[in-house]
């Protein structure tokens, strides 16, 4: 009998005992990766409801066997082109890094090449894309569109596609369910014994941008806060000084900041002219961000998981594809998030 139990240092069974005769099957993969046939495609399937080891360890033996689900190898025989384009407003926001790692180890483990693009906060480079690449692309990502409605309502009827942060009937979408952390962000900083706190808004096309506005001025109203709201800016740090500025003028002693960029260009220029953070003035930030953790000072913000809501945004996409894959496509999925306090906040100044 061949030794197909053989393991290696990882535990995981010899790639040597893969039969090398014939195309790999899901049973190969599951053998190789030490694990049942049925988390193997719950892995490929539904990768929220499998341990994240587990699934690690899944996708790389899925990629180390190239391994290719069947109802994808039927989408090539279909004139399918066993790709997916991903669609991000900017490709230096360290936010959308997690986004592309996630969705990447998705459809890579699913045997689907990933197209990346960069609509630069353009509605206009974000529609021609969705045009120009319907022939090029199987279906399409979209990370924080800036799309209206209408033209989201359009674009769905002809393709497949997944959104971020955009509730629609038009598209399923994955919800980072942000605005529950703009609450927590209040109540901390109401703990804290702020009363006049100013929200610093990303762009006017975002939708998450309109939400968490929304919930702001919602809750701080409601536990009788000073709000003002300044903006709108780019979600970059160059826009944090023109935001600091602003900020200042408004007399609020705390701020919460759509994103993690703008909220450490404001620490940059607070710094400038001498304004202490938190001591004078608090910043809360949105995404926690690479680097976000080590600025000057560390910065208190919004965390979600990222990476999982784009593996989570693949499965969605790869179930339209493949309906009759036996997976159900989901319309919503939200992602839970949570504030983590750092030095940037603190007590109010007396």
């Amino acid at each position: 009998m061949a030794d197909s139990g053989a393991e290696d240092t990882t535990g995981r069974t010899s790639n040597a005992a893969i039969r090398q005769d014939r195309p790999p099957t899901i049973r190969d993969v599951a053998e190789l990766a030490g694990v049942a046939t049925s988390t193997v495609s719950r892995a490929l399937a539904r990768p929220d409801r499998v341990n994240p080891r587990t699934r690690l360890r899944i996708e790389e033996a899925a990629a180390e066997l190239h391994y290719v689900p069947s109802s994808q190898a039927r989408g090539l025989s279909s004139g399918r082109t066993n790709a997916v384009a991903v669609l991000v407003p900017d490709i230096t926001n360290p936010f959308y890094f997690d986004i592309i790692r996630g969705t990447q180890h998705q459809l890579k483990a699913a045997g689907v090449t990933q197209l990346l693009v960069d609509t630069e906060e353009s509605s206009e480079m974000e529609l021609d894309a969705l045009h120009k690449m319907r022939k090029s692309a199987d279906g399409f990502i979209l990370a924080a569109s800036r799309l209206t409605d209408a033209q989201l309502a359009e674009v769905s009827q002809s393709q497949p596609l997944v959104t971020f942060n955009r509730a629609s009937t038009s598209a399923p979408t994955v919800m980072i369910d942000t605005p529950s952390a703009i609450i927590q962000a209040l109540e901390h900083l109401s703990s804290l014994g702020h009363h006049k706190v100013c929200y610093v808004a990303g762009p006017p096309t975002s939708w998450s941008n309109q939400m968490r506005w929304k919930v702001f001025e919602e809750d701080a109203t409601k536990r009788g806060m000073e709000v003002h709201r300044i903006g709108p800016y780019t979600p970059k740090t160059t826009s944090g000084a023109a935001a600091a500025d602003a900020a200042v003028r408004t007399g609020a002693t705390a701020c919460i900041v759509f994103n993690d960029l703008l909220a450490i260009g404001m620490l940059q220029r607070l710094q400038a002219r001498g304004i202490r953070v938190p001591a004078d003035m608090s910043i809360v930030g949105s995404d926690d961000i690479f680097g976000a953790d080590f600025c000057n000072p560390p910065l208190t913000t919004i965390s979600s998981p990222i990476e999982q809501a784009g593996r989570v945004a693949v499965s969605m996409l790869l179930a339209q594809l493949n309906p009759l894959a036996g997976n159900a496509s989901r319309q919503l999925a939200v992602m839970p998030t949570h504030l983590t306090i750092r030095e940037s906040t603190g007590p109010a100044p007396a």
